[in-house]
């Protein structure tokens, strides 16, 4: 039985590397990345719509060859649909988003502290916050 190579890039911790006896830098054709990241390749060819950053390399007949960076690219769009449960929309925005702030050196936060961490100070411990969080949880279930 043949084992199915997956990916390894920066921001997608948990997968494997390729293993099919290319050299990591190597261009991947449209079949290798869908079985890596599981999803069929239409799948992928719909994702080069919607995502105009994402911008494989095609040669005669129309064929795509995937790079490094387009692979990174997928496995980002890939953790924001099915990890995270982004909207195709929202998933675009958010790798927009981050492009202009690494243009920019800045980092965008994905998810801003929630008003009542801020109420407990700056300087509380992290601890101290969940607890007032948990408490007014735990009152507005009484009210």
């Amino acid at each position: 039985m043949s084992q199915q190579p997956t990916l390894d890039f920066p921001g997608f911790h948990d997968g494997p590397v390729f293993d099919d006896g290319k050299e990591p830098g190597a261009l991947r054709t449209i079949g290798e990345v869908a079985r890596a990241l599981g999803v069929r390749q239409h799948v992928l060819r719909y994702w080069e719509e919607q995502f105009p950053m994402l911008r494989p390399l095609t040669r005669a007949g129309g064929r795509r060859y995937y790079r490094t960076e387009d692979i990174a690219l997928l496995g980002e769009i890939n953790r924001l649909l099915y990890r995270e449960g982004f909207t195709i929309r929202g998933a675009r925005q958010a790798l927009e988003g981050a492009g202009r702030a690494a243009l920019q050196g800045l980092q965008k936060p994905v998810v801003d502290e929630p008003p009542v961490a801020r109420s407990a100070g700056p300087d509380a411990p992290i601890t101290d916050q969940l607890r007032a969080l948990r408490d007014r949880l735990a009152e507005a279930l009484r009210a």
